[in-house]
């Protein structure tokens, strides 16, 4: 009778831990039908990523007088073969390296502080500067090494390369392959660097409180760290030690009963 009561408790227990674990492996569990609310527009708010230094940037000026322009962009270059005078790739624009300091070479102007200004903030500064020579200029930016990485318990981890310069942690977890079952996601780590000093922020995917967190949106360099749950980390260290254990305490626990009967 102790036998079958035991086995009946171990059912139950095998049952509820399976029914928490599902709860765990699916997102947003958090969420219901008040959730719209409470999230409100700022959901919906434009994001726009922040030059910061080690940034390429691709800045164009053009106007209705092409010449008058000229000077303000960087010159076109090309690229030989060793040894031959034939060009083997088409001219491009050189592109801009934000420095330590957040400051840009640009032709004319000379030293310019981007560092920390959105993209329309840079445009509409330069755009200011170069209205006292020029008419009506009209400036481009483009991010060229806009990135991000995520690494840890998901499909494909890696670097990826953005090309709208607008991701959310969730299109950066799609871009990944999505969470592995052994991911925990009540606890994603963001590392991102800000102004200089590193940044440390831990996220929860199980709640609606990740749509209205500042860290919804990712900026360039940022990491994303899904870190493994419990069951992944005895898989890692030693799974035929701990069933191997567990085989021997139940083999003993087994002879005490039977020997107390």
């Amino acid at each position: 009778m102790k036998n079958i009561y035991c086995i009946f408790l171990l059912a139950a227990l095998i049952s509820m831990t399976g029914c928490s674990s599902q709860r765990k492996i699916a997102y947003f569990n958090g969420i219901n039908s008040a959730s719209s609310d409470s999230i409100g527009k700022k959901f919906f708010k434009a994001h726009e990523a922040k030059i910061v230094s080690g940034d390429m940037l691709s800045i164009t000026v053009s106007g209705l007088d092409p010449l008058a322009v000229a000077p303000y962009n960087l010159p076109l270059v090309s690229f030989a073969a060793p040894g031959s005078s034939q060009i083997y790739n088409s001219y491009t624009l050189q592109s801009y390296l934000v420095d330590v300091n957040g400051d840009v070479n640009f032709p004319v102007l000379g030293s310019v502080r981007l560092g920390g200004m959105t993209k329309s903030q840079a445009i509409n500064y330069i755009q200011d500067k170069l209205s006292k020579d020029l008419k009506n200029p009209i400036v481009t930016i483009q991010f060229l090494n806009y990135k991000i990485t995520v690494l840890g318990e998901v499909l494909r981890p890696g670097l990826y390369s953005i090309n709208n310069e607008r991701v959310s942690i969730l299109e950066a977890l799609g871009l990944a392959g999505d969470m592995t079952v052994y991911g925990k996601r009540e606890n994603v780590l963001l590392f991102r660097e800000s102004d200089g000093k590193p940044e440390f922020v831990r996220l929860n995917l199980n709640t609606d409180e990740i749509f209205k967190s500042p860290y919804f949106y990712l900026q360039q360099n940022d990491v994303l760290y899904v870190e493994p749950n419990v069951v992944k980390s005895i898989q890692a260290q030693n799974l035929p030690l701990y069933l191997s254990t567990l085989s021997t305490l139940a083999t003993v626990t087994t002879v005490i009963i039977a020997l107390y009967k």
